[in-house]
């Protein structure tokens, strides 16, 4: 409808006894059950036997009809079979990693915690995660910082303390892992 152009509305209409739903708004649910003239008799919809027939019965969630589902075809990791072997589902490991070489951008001698890393963009989404953050090796750092996370590679902590800063590890929140 163009703004130049007006519906006029008869004002008699306008009250609470001319109020209704637009057509099709509304929609009667599918009554179950009740004879074979209604087509949803019988079985409900639902077929003649099987899971899906069972009352709380359907396949699982991730289930592919007997083929190898999806979430069992990723890379496994070496080693024997405990939670590490498949990064997956709850007992995949999270952490943020920060680089040494993008602390430069804080100035010599600054504390540089997880917040100050928000605060810079250097950490993303994670005030309701809550992932711990990990300060890896790569790049440079050529002044002297307090970092403060939650892990430290051995080489971002030697490259930390090189340039006459320190490493300190924070201790990890409840909801981190």
């Amino acid at each position: 409808m163009a703004a130049d152009e007006t519906t006029q509305v008869d004002p008699e209409r306008v009250r609470l006894e001319f109020l209704a739903p637009n057509p099709g708004a509304k929609k009667r649910r599918k009554r179950l059950g009740r004879g074979p003239g209604s087509g949803t008799g019988k079985t409900s919809g639902r077929g003649m036997k099987g899971l899906g027939s069972r009352s709380g019965g359907g396949v699982r969630e991730g289930y592919a009809g007997g083929q190898m589902p999806a979430y069992m075809q990723q890379a496994k990791l070496r080693g024997p079979n405990h939670k590490k072997s498949m990064p997956m589902g709850p007992f995949r490991t999270h952490t943020v990693p920060v680089n040494v070489g993008s602390l430069s951008i804080f100035d010599a001698g600054s504390v540089v915690d997880i917040e100050a890393l928000e605060a810079r963009g250097l950490v993303k989404n994670n005030s309701n995660r809550a992932w711990p953050v990990k300060i890896l090796a790569e790049g440079e750092l050529d002044r002297a910082l307090t970092v403060r996370a939650n892990a430290f590679s051995a080489t971002a902590k030697a490259k930390i303390e090189a340039a006459g800063g320190t490493a300190e590890v924070i201790g990890f929140s409840d909801s981190a892992e």
